[in-house]
């Protein structure tokens, strides 16, 4: 009975999934008897002596060390961990310690042995292409005029791809979607080698060509170089390989690959994958180098001097999106002021000593290693892009001490008749203003500029900021910033690509850093897009919140008399008690502390509903409580300057005005939205319980509110937090997870209530904490099932991620996650079940339902991901609990060999019948099962694994759709891959001794029940292409290359080089002898089916046939068996040539009849036709090749025209 065509109608009553595979394991008992597979580890245990005995034993062996765990040292950008000393410690939250766990551990990856040219071809994260690397990289003009140091270059993204024939081309494009045409190629075969190019350009390279040609590429960072460099040199040399001979042992390798040098296939090589690391946008360097106006004069004890402005400004820069109407980066604070200027607001003797250090101040601390001092005038600042176009601007925002009004202030600077004069007086004023009002800020002036000059990336490094614009009081905000036709400003500012010396957005600082180095450089924070493309896992710590006060309402108020000049001090505490202080962690501005406990927003002269621009930066700590809290104090300022010198008293230079906070958490997760808060008048102890608007309405006598407790104050704020996350169903995840954790009564049906809210999480947060979510979901999956349902919501969540990650293109992040993340832990509970016992069962239950075929065909496309995690947590389980070194079936229970067994039969019915309905889902199933059976191979018992490998075929049918042959085919490709193929095919004697088998050809070249059983592989390989063969072109096809591709795989492996190459080809030759011997026992109607065969397959055959007779004899020694082996094979081959010969006879006169019938035979066609039959009679030929001529002979000439043309030669 034959498993029916199509789409499957079942009998009545077996609606069910357990019914279908009851039904389906009925179909395969009633096939074709299946050959079991010996007992691979009971033979090895027998054969102990006879295989260490051996010669050859290390090709009959499995390596020891097959193996391993390796820990990577992370590959940091900076000097130092960005996680503070002992923050995982001071961490509270499970989230962030987990997090902070993160950012510390080094990446992990579980290794299994390969070797040279030939790696493990089928690993579950391979995928079926041919890209090898790819990146970002900027490529020089091909101009040949233009001089080495003068030559452009572009941003393209590269792809490094290999073709069908085996070469290598490098292809660029404009942006990483290879949709699109090409922009250029590079063919690697022409490459002679790859060189360095620091003079030219930072981190570039040189592709040095046969024809004496260069390619000039350079890429982002020193780390990208380095990869593209190994990645170029391996191909090079792969490339040389194969066409320089220096040595004999080079000469037998080329020797192998001449037979495939055409025919190779690299597709299925594992591709590179690297651990999470940052991405590097685009990147460039502003440099301020001054600021003049043009009133100048000579300040202080700069007499001597060149004239410098004659009162201080302070510049503040940030990058605009105009298109999308966002700024999207962080402020970047700018002190171009010369000293003898800072003067006016510092006063001689706070001026700062000739080491950076205010003079009488306590010893100079450190902030990472470097000392405060070199970090308060910066000048040099990198600012990045992700998704650069032409409407992104950098805007410059001049402020200056609060003098008064805005169009006062800047007047001197419009209308200048007498600048000497004008200087003088504008000094005068300025050094009282700042005696007097130092520390308070009012906007003055601003200016903008493009920054790209296309979508490419292409920055515009031409002019100067020019021209100033006078800042408009009623036009602040940054939103008023982007509705200015700003398009028409004539832009100036130096522009960079690199810098030495630099530090992050959080001061620490990067590799190179020299640290007495006076011109640091600190990176500039991107507010990145919240797109998913954006997206990627964080690795650093970073912890940053910036608050942004907007707008305060107080015209109507009556509370106190004077409130016009007002400015907002920020604040954050973690009190509100009476005594409480401010926290010392707001990043402080050029000229002062580092960080301080306050900062101050520009002034508005006589403005009573003030709008506000400033950007406050925090450095959160990395423990956040209910108490932690923004504190927002209003002052009226006084502007009053005595400049006739009365002695009349002046005013207090700041009046309070009014409170405002906000806590910073609510429900435990920090809130960004825009906000309006009330203002009280007073700030009484626990003003923190008043936050709701129901507490405001309490009559409390200890507070006072400004305008009824109306919302006065507008705010809002921005987290660039890889500690804290916003999204509320990760939140409540965690929470519930520590509470369990921390000995809580858990509520029955809580967690799975969580674990369903994890599918609503938004998708950014899920890349972004991407291995800290998944980790604790893997914990969850082991330690806390003492609910039923728990582990099968978990798989579900599981399952729901990396289905969005494929979705979003983003599925690199799992595969990097697998192979450097993921850490199986031990479980806490007692009896609980390890991660690969646990996943596999769930993924049987997900199997089973018959209900939610949406979450069964997820789980069969995205298999891969289970399968690779599970085959992790095996290979983790053996060398973390010491397994490794027990007998193979004592690794793993045989509940868990009873797990694996049911998850193949539930797997087998969704490839073998539901084929045709879920085309993706089956094939990607099937690649995954064989990738992780093959794996197993190197696990655990492999006499388990063949029945396993064995039932799966056995699913199988000749009569199958073309499509389910393709499925079959790449399943034994991939098994027959494993990088131990050779041994598991056990290349010894069975039975007989070595002679006697040679002598029983039936047995050594035919593929019996035995032979099979003993080399079960190779035996289930011929005997499914033995079958092929006899099928159509398609399945034929699949067929041949499976073997063809098996034996290019030995061709190049390095380990066979130097041994017998008959060991090694033994186990593949039998199948083209075998083929012999049908040919030759077979009547000619029977070898009609060869002639089926084209002209791509005759020669696959032939090539292979040739390379094994080839290997067999550089192995052959001289013993009686081997002789006689030499001989029997060279007859065979003869016999061969002859029948191949007499098919092409034969073809060609049927196709050619009426030429060689013309003038009675008579003719140099017949006379060539019959002159090939008499060679075969003058030269010794086999008993079956002299029948076969005959009978050849017979079918083409009649008796008359025979002898004729025979006594015609005889007399010759």
């Amino acid at each position: 009975m034959q498993v029916p065509q199509g789409p499957l109608t079942l009998p009545p009553g077996t609606s069910s999934f357990h019914a279908l595979i009851t039904f389906f394991v009925s179909l395969i008992k009633e096939k074709t008897k299946v050959v079991e597979p010996l007992d691979y580890e009971n033979v090895i245990a027998q054969r102990k002596t006879q295989i260490y005995s051996d010669p050859l034993r290390d090709l009959l062996m499995f390596p020891m060390e097959d193996i391993s765990i390796s820990v990577i040292s992370r590959q940091r950008r900076t000097v130092q961990s960005t996680v503070p000393e002992d923050g995982e410690k001071r961490a509270q939250s499970l989230f962030v310690k987990e997090c902070i766990k993160t950012y510390n551990n080094g990446p992990a990856a579980v290794s299994l042995m390969v070797f040279p040219l030939f790696q493990d071809s089928s690993s579950l994260c391979s995928q079926k292409g041919g890209v090898i690397k790819q990146g970002w990289l900027h490529k020089a003009n091909v101009n040949s005029t233009i001089t080495v140091t003068m030559k452009v270059f572009k941003r393209r993204y590269f792809y490094l791809t290999q073709l069908p024939d085996g070469s290598y081309i490098l292809n660029s494009y404009k942006d990483e979607k290879n949709s699109k045409e090409s922009k250029g190629c590079i063919y690697l075969d022409a490459c002679i080698d790859v060189v360095q190019c620091p003079k030219m350009r930072r981190h570039a390279f040189e592709l040095k060509m046969l024809d004496k040609y260069s390619h000039y590429l350079a890429a982002e960072t020193e780390q990208e170089m380095e990869e593209w460099l190994i990645t170029l040199k391996k191909i090079i040399q792969i490339n040389t390989d194969s066409l320089v001979q220096e040595k004999k042992e080079t000469v037998e390798i080329s020797q192998g690959q001449n037979f495939f040098n055409n025919s190779l296939d690299f597709s299925g090589i594992e591709p590179d994958i690297k651990p999470f690391e940052e991405k590097c946008n685009k990147r460039f360097l502003v440099n301020c180098h001054d600021l003049m106006f043009n009133i100048l004069g000579q300040v202080g004890d700069n007499a001597k001097g060149p004239p410098t402005n004659v009162e201080p400004f302070f510049i503040n820069l940030a990058l605009f999106d105009v298109k999308n109407n966002c700024k999207i980066s962080a402020d970047f604070h700018v002190d171009l002021n010369p000293p003898s200027v800072r003067e006016m607001l510092w006063g001689p003797s706070s001026q700062p000593a000739t080491d950076g250090t205010p003079r009488g101040s306590s010893p100079e601390s450190f902030i990472h290693g470097i000392a405060e001092s070199q970090l308060r005038f910066i000048k040099q600042g990198i600012f990045s892009v992700t998704n650069p176009h032409p409407e992104i601007f950098l805007v410059a925002r001049i402020e200056k001490v609060l003098q008064g009004n805005i169009t006062h202030c800047a007047e001197p600077y419009i209308k200048n008749s007498d600048p000497a004069k004008t200087a003088q007086k504008v000094h005068r004023t300025a050094k009282q203003v700042c005696s007097r009002l130092g520390q308070y800020r009012m906007p003055f002036a601003w200016a903008a500029r493009p920054i790209f000059k296309d979508i490419q990336g292409s920055l515009d490094v031409d002019g100067r900021f020019s021209p100033l614009y006078k800042q408009d009081s009623s036009k602040l905000s940054n939103e008023d910033i982007l509705k200015l036709n700003v398009l028409t400003i004539v832009a100036s500012l130096p522009v960079f690509f690199s810098a030495i010396d630099c530090i992050t957005s959080s001061y620490v600082p990067l590799k190179p850093f020299e640290k007495n180095c006076q011109n640091i450089t600190v990176e500039v924070e991107e507010f990145v897009p919240e797109m998913t493309k954006y997206c990627y896992p964080f690795t650093i710590y970073k912890n940053h919140l910036y608050v942004y006060p907007l707008q305060l309402k107080y015209d109507s108020q009556k509370t106190f008399a004077k409130a016009r000049n007002i400015a907002v001090c920020v604040e954050f505490r973690d009190s509100d008690e009476s005594d409480a202080s401010a926290l010392k962690c707001i990043y402080g501005k050029p000229a002062g502390s580092v960080f301080t406990t306050n900062a101050y927003a520009v002034v508005s002269h006589h403005n009573q509903n003030p709008e506000f621009y400033d950007e406050i930066k925090i450095e959160l700590p990395i423990h956040l409580h209910q108490k932690h809290h923004l504190l927002f104090t209003f002052y009226h300022v006084s502007c009053e300057i005595n400049t006739k010198g009365t002695t009349k008293k002046q005013d207090t230079v700041e009046t309070p005005v009014g409170f405002a906070w906000v806590p910073l958490l609510k429900d435990g997760r920090i809130i960004t939205l825009e906000q309006q808060l009330p203002v009280s008048a007073n700030l009484p102890p626990g003003y923190m319980n008043l936050n709701d608007a129901e507490s405001r309405r309490q009559p409390n006598v200890d507070i006072k509110w400004v305008d009824g407790a109306k919302p006065l104050l507008k705010i809002k704020s921005h987290l660039e937090s890889t500690i804290y996350t916003q999204d509320l169903h990760v939140h409540k995840f965690f929470q519930h997870c520590q509470l369990i954790q921390s000995g809580s009564k858990e509520v029955p049906g809580e967690l799975i209530k969580y674990l369903k809210c994890l599918h609503a999480m938004e998708i950014q947060v899920m890349i972004q904490f991407l291995p800290v979510i998944l980790m604790q979901l893997f914990q969850v999956l082991t330690n806390m099932t003492h609910e039923d349902d728990v582990p099968f919501n978990c798989t579900m969540v599981l399952l729901h991620i990396v289905s969005k990650c494929h979705e979003e293109g983003l599925d690199n992040y799992l595969r990097s996650f697998i192979k450097y993340s993921f850490r199986p832990e031990k479980p806490s509970a007692p009896q609980a079940q390890l991660i690969h016992e646990t996943l596999a069962t769930t993924m049987i239950a997900i199997l089973k339902q018959s209900a939610d075929f949406l979450a069964i065909n997820k789980l069969l496309k995205y298999s891969w991901f289970f399968f690779e995690i599970i085959a992790k947590s095996m290979a983790t389980y053996l060398l973390e609990e010491n397994k490794i070194k027990l007998p193979r079936g004592q690794r793993f229970s045989e509940a868990y060999h009873h797990v694996l067994h049911s998850l193949l039969l539930a797997i087998i019915p969704h490839v073998t019948i539901r084929y045709a309905e879920i085309p993706d889902e089956s094939r990607n199933v099937n690649y995954s099962l064989a990738s992780f059976l093959k794996r197993c191979l190197t696990l655990m018992d492999r006499g388990f694994v063949f029945n396993l490998i064995n039932d799966y075929i056995s699913g199988f049918s000749p009569k199958d759709p073309k499509v389910l042959a393709e499925y079959k085919f790449e399943f034994l490709q991939t098994i027959c891959n494993h990088e131990h193929y050779i041994p598991l095919n056990l290349p010894m004697a069975f039975a007989k001794p070595k002679l006697q088998r040679v002598q029983d050809s039936n047995l050594e070249y035919s593929l019996s029940d035995e032979y099979c059983k003993h080399h079960f592989l190779v035996g289930l390989l011929l005997r499914e292409t033995s079958i092929a063969l006899q099928d159509n072109y398609e399945i034929r096809y699949t067929a041949i290359s499976v073997i063809k591709n098996l034996l290019i795989k030995h061709a190049f492996d390095t380990r066979y080089q130097h041994k017998v190459r008959m060991f090694v080809s033994s186990p593949v030759s039998h199948y083209l002898i075998f083929v012999l011997q049908t040919r030759q026992s077979s009547t000619r109607s029977s070898v009609s089916q060869y002639n089926r065969l084209d002209q791509y397959e005759i020669r696959s055959l032939l090539m292979c046939y040739l390379y094994i007779v080839k290997m067999i004899s550089e192995g052959s020694t001289t013993t009686e068996a081997n002789i006689f082996h030499q001989a029997l094979l060279e007859g065979n081959t003869a016999t061969e040539v002859s029948l191949t010969v007499l098919d092409t006879i034969s073809f060609f006169t049927q196709c050619f009849k009426s030429q060689l019938l013309n003038n009675d035979g008579h003719n140099p066609l017949m006379k060539k036709v019959f002159d090939i039959h008499l060679a075969f009679l003058k030269n010794g030929q086999s008993e079956v090749s002299l029948k076969h001529v005959f009978a050849s002979l017979d079918a083409h000439y009649s008796v008359e025209t025979y002898d004729k043309k025979l006594r015609n030669e005889i007399q010759k």
